[in-house]
C-alpha cells in the first residue's frame, strides 16, 4: 500500500515538473556536448542553450491535429445571409463535421462585392475552402467532398472535446469565427 501512494505521489510530481521544464545543452571544455535538465557547474561549460519545454493540458487543446492542420491549410469561410433554411442546414452540416469556419454575412455592400468577385454574382449559401475551392448554393455531398479534400475529418471530435457552438450571422456584416460541434453527448 506505502508503495502505491509512493508511485502515486512521484506520478503526480513527474507530471507537474515536465510542464514547465528547461533543457540544457552544452560543451564542455574538451569538446564533449552534454544534454541535462539541471544547469552545467560553473566554468564548466564553453557554450550552454537553455530550451525552456512546456506541455499543453488536455483542455488547452480544443481541435483534434487533424482538424487544426487542415484549418491552417485551408480555411473555411461560409458566405450567407438571412435566407432562411438553406443557410440553416449549411451552417449546421459544417458544425455537425466539427468545422471551424469563419461566416461572412452577405447582406452588408462589402461582403457582397466580396462574394461578387470570388462567385461572379451574389448567391448564397457559399462555401470557401482554401483558396481555391468555392461552392455555390448547398449540396451535402459536394460540400463533404471538398472538406475530404482539404484533409478535414469526416466526423466531429469526440465527446468531451469543448469547442464553441456556431453563433449566426451579424446582420451588420462582419466576419465570424465559428466553430461546430457543442458540448453535449453525441
Amino acid at each position: 500500500m506505502k508503495l502505491a501512494v509512493f508511485f502515486c505521489i512521484f506520478c503526480m510530481f513527474a507530471v507537474y515538473s515536465a510542464q514547465s521544464a528547461s533543457l540544457y545543452r552544452w560543451v564542455d571544455a574538451d569538446g564533449k556536448v552534454h544534454y541535462t535538465d539541471q544547469p552545467p557547474p560553473p566554468n564548466a561549460a564553453k557554450r550552454v542553450e537553455e530550451k525552456k519545454i512546456h506541455t499543453r493540458s488536455a483542455d488547452d487543446v480544443q481541435l483534434p491535429y487533424a482538424t487544426r492542420l487542415a484549418a491552417k491549410n485551408f480555411p473555411v469561410t461560409l458566405f450567407n445571409s438571412d435566407c432562411g433554411e438553406v443557410c440553416t442546414k449549411a451552417r449546421a452540416h459544417l458544425a455537425a463535421r466539427g468545422i471551424p469556419f469563419g461566416e461572412k454575412n452577405a447582406s452588408s455592400p462589402e461582403v457582397a462585392e466580396e462574394l461578387r468577385k470570388l462567385v461572379g454574382g451574389l448567391v448564397v449559401p457559399v462555401l470557401v475552402v482554401g483558396r481555391a475551392i468555392r461552392l455555390k448554393g448547398y449540396e451535402a455531398a459536394a460540400w463533404d467532398a471538398a472538406l475530404d479534400e482539404a484533409g478535414y475529418p469526416r466526423s466531429a471530435p469526440a465527446v468531451g472535446a469543448k469547442q464553441k457552438a456556431p453563433a449566426p450571422a451579424e446582420a451588420k456584416g462582419g466576419q465570424q469565427s465559428a466553430t461546430g460541434g457543442g458540448e453535449g453527448k453525441r
